[in-house]
């Protein structure tokens, strides 16, 4: 009789273990988790897994639709939804799941390498800024790093609200441009921090994009190779270490591990898509920069890679130009990082519905990561405001628009003046100009109303006018909304990286 009870409550056990997992089959992304903040006006998918031919039903918002399941995998799309919270979302299939605390705003991700990634404790007045930050409408959501060969479905993560103790190690840039955000538009704000110190663009563009391109169709061929070669450097490190060690000497650098072409797309983007976004932000560049000509086409390209991987058409992609940074080259007029932000500048007419903020004016000589990041999340907010939802405001600075050459003297004028153009801090700075030698000499520069006179009594026949043309410039024009003007260059002449066409 015990030997049947014991066999009964055996088989009972097992029947419930076989019910709940049968009842555990609908699952859902990390991103859409307790907390998050779906996208307003514009459908909103939603995604899971579960067994083949399983209804799964989500309802939220006095909306209530199915999928079914089909190859593991289902998706709905809510209508056009309305900015608020916090709501309750459930997700019901075999089994039912409750998501609390959902907000509907305004999602941006924040792209990029170490200066998007530099964290709020790290910067410029941390302790003030960090005490303040109870934003229980502003959420943030950190994609751990992961570098793979092929997409991957999710990530470990988990949304957060916007606190003391979760902005600190949030990025800085990131939590500045939501802050102004969500103060500017008065709606809820999802951040979604994905970015690698040290990244190149082409780690961020999938294999497809870049073998669309004969020249990375080739690097990503010879990725094995450098990848052999990098394993035979870090043995030699290994032993080298060793003896070092041995004779207390000071341990050699160890060898950088070549980046692999669409692995950080592979690991930390693909699986945030399509999950619906209102844009990006990017701060990235300064490992593309002696490869600048380059990033003429590859930074437009990657754009047009996210916008195809999410499917919602051109979402607003705002940038940060280079910020300044030492030391400069020997010659004058020769930079790769000029080129660099020239090639950024130039993928504001490449690719639509884009925007760039300046760091020019905030950046450190001997530090490659500026602790001033509070005016380059500003000036994101104020390309967004302007380029992702039309406010008829001044959000950036001077940019080149002609040149008309009078006599000895160059006439500039340029877009976004705002209010009147103006030199800070005494006469204006960080023009030179050329002849037909092309040699650059050191110009001097006069606000004329709305334009620029140039000129130097070294050049009688200018032909050409440059400005902030060095990695670590010293230059003052701004608008009178006291946004700086973007280095620019009037000539076309070939730049030191236009021959370096390989990664």
């Amino acid at each position: 009789m015990k030997r049947s009870i014991r066999s009964l409550l055996l088989l009972l056990s097992f029947a419930l273990v076989a019910v709940s997992a049968a009842r555990a089959d609908v699952k859902l992304p990390a991103l859409i988790s307790d907390g998050m903040v779906l996208q307003q006006g514009m459908d909103a998918p939603l995604w899971g897994w579960a067994e083949d031919g399983e209804s799964v039903t989500v309802e939220f918002q006095n909306q209530k639709v199915t999928a079914i399941t089909k190859d593991g995998k289902w998706m709905v799309r809510l209508k056009s939804l309305k900015a608020g919270g916090p709501f309750t979302l459930t997700v019901s299939g075999k089994n039912k799941i409750e998501l609390k605390d959902v907000l509907v705003g305004e999602v941006w991700i924040c792209g990029g390498q170490s200066n998007m990634a530099w964290r709020l404790n790290q910067t410029d007045n941390a302790e003030a800024e960090i005490a303040s930050a109870k934003y229980p409408m502003i959420r943030l959501f950190t994609v751990p790093r992961l570098e793979v060969d092929a997409p991957v479905t999710d990530v470990k993560a988990g949304w957060k609200e916007a606190s003391p103790e979760t902005v600190a190690t949030f990025s800085a840039v990131g939590y500045y441009f939501g802050r102004d955000l969500h103060k500017a538009r008065n709606v809820p704000i999802g951040l979604i921090n994905n970015a690698v110190g040290g990244s190149p663009a082409e780690s961020w563009t999938s294999a497809g994009a870049l073998n669309g391109d004969a020249e990375y169709k080739q690097f990503a061929a010879e990725y094995p190779k450098r990848m052999e070669r990098y394993e035979q450097a870090m043995a030699k490190y290994r032993e080298d270490a060793e003896k070092a060690k041995a004779e207390n000497k000071p341990a050699p650098r160890s060898p950088g591990r070549p980046w692999m072409p669409s692995g950080l797309y592979n690991g930390m983007l693909a699986p945030l898509a399509p999950y619906a976004i209102k844009g990006a932000i990017w701060y990235q560049g300064e490992s593309n920069a002696t490869r600048a000509y380059q990033y003429r086409r590859l930074f437009p390209t990657m754009i047009g890679n996210w916008r195809a991987l999410w499917g919602q058409g051109d979402f607003p992609f705002l940038f940060v130009q280079l910020a300044a940074f030492g030391p400069n080259g020997q010659k004058l007029g020769e930079s790769d990082w000029a080129e660099l932000r020239e090639a950024q500048l130039m993928t504001l007419s490449a690719s639509p519905k884009t925007g760039m903020a300046l760091a020019i004016d905030v950046g450190t000589y001997d530090d490659i990561h500026p602790r001033n990041k509070q005016p380059v999340g500003a000036r994101l907010a104020l390309a967004a405001r302007a380029v992702a939802y039309g406010e008829k405001i001044v959000h950036s600075g001077p940019v080149y628009k002609s040149m008309k050459i009078e006599g000895d003297k160059v006439s500039l004028s340029f877009n976004h003046t705002g209010g009147g153009l103006e030199a800070r801090g005494g006469e204006l700075k960080g023009f030179i100009i050329a002849g037909e030698d092309k040699v650059w000499r050191e110009a001097k520069a006069e606000i004329k109303g709305k334009r620029v006179i140039v000129h130097s009594p070294e050049v009688s026949k200018p032909m050409a006018v440059r400005y902030g043309w060095m990695k670590f410039p010293t230059c003052n024009l701004y608008n009178k909304e006291g946004l700086p003007a973007t280095p620019f260059r009037t000539d076309d002449w070939p730049g030191v990286t236009q021959s370096k066409v390989t990664p």
